[in-house]
């Protein structure tokens, strides 16, 4: 008796172990996406109400101004905050892995730090921050240039976007600066030394030395970034006091997505969002990974 059952606790042993994870990725994780695959060729009004309409939803969806303004703003919002983010975050980098600098804990913790509270946090603040004729950036403007401003950040079509471009900078800078450090600190010093003897001076080091040896973790924060670009939502969301702003100027996809499914009711409309979405993001990680030469098509 005794050892059939052992004999069969080492046989089912494994799956039962692994049981509790099977079950909470089929409830949570391949349900909802196969649900909302499904949902994805309905229209919806609440949980119960549905009715079935094929690729109508994909095709109102190309036609739909409003979709096309947010994937606009999305697009406007990643290609700027990517540009200006990673060349920050490499500059951030290079300073404090310098002997040179004192203190570069500090500064590391300190440029990292605003990302620890999270986003609505963050919009919040900068609420603040734009706030009309008395918010902190109008008031640093006057002080800088004498008269008094008067700027709406938040209330202008044309400056909604690059509000929320600084605001994201001074969010996700210091988060891609420590990928960074980890990459510089990887790299051989016995390469820069080999360089300065061929006589590379710190230009030359830099292009031939560091941005090869760092090139694997750039791509990283590329793509990581561009898919959390393309998922943009507390930030506008909140700062927008629950709008996309004036003229849809804040307009992001997830929102549109949210607008749909939990504020019109309209679930299937907004898993068909969901779906091209997801698909326009897994092209563009594929070409950018393509175009860097991290995925290599093997002839």
């Amino acid at each position: 008796m005794n050892a059939l059952f052992f004999r069969l606790q080492h046989r089912y042993a494994p799956y039962l172990f692994v049981a509790p994870f099977v079950i909470l990725f089929l409830t949570f994780t391949l349900y909802p996406i196969a649900k909302s695959l499904s949902l994805s060729f309905y229209i919806t009004n609440g949980p119960k109400s549905q009715v079935f309409v094929g690729w109508d939803n994909f095709r109102f969806l190309w036609g739909d101004p409003a979709f096309h303004r947010a994937v606009w703003n999305t697009c406007t919002y990643a290609l700027t905050s990517v540009f200006l983010q990673l060349p920050l975050s490499l500059g951030l980098a290079l300073l404090l892995n310098s002997r040179l600098v004192k203190g570069r804990n500090f500064f590391r913790f300190g440029f990292f730090s605003p990302h620890l509270v999270g986003q609505v946090f963050v919009a919040v603040l900068f609420s603040v921050v734009f706030i009309p004729k008395f918010g902190l950036l109008n008031r640093v403007l006057h002080a800088l240039v004498g008269t008094a401003i008067d700027t709406k950040w938040l209330g202008n079509p044309e400056l909604v976007m690059p509000a929320l471009v600084l605001t994201s900078l001074w969010m996700y800078v210091g988060f891609n600066m420590i990928y960074f450090l980890a990459a510089l600190q990887s790299v051989d010093r016995e390469l820069y030394e080999a360089a300065q003897v061929d006589g590379a001076g710190a230009f030359k080091q830099f292009v031939h030395v560091t941005l090869p040896g760092i090139r694997s973790v750039a791509v990283f924060v590329t793509v990581l970034s561009t898919i959390g670009s393309f998922q943009l939502f507390e930030l506008p969301y909140v700062m927008l006091s629950n709008t996309a702003g004036p003229d849809n100027s804040g307009l992001t996809v997830v929102m549109y997505l949210f607008q749909n499914g939990f504020i019109a009711g309209d679930l299937g409309y907004a898993s068909a969002i969901g779906w091209t979405l997801t698909m326009g993001v897994l092209v563009i990680s594929l070409a950018q990974m393509r175009l860097t030469g991290t995925w290599k098509r093997e002839d």
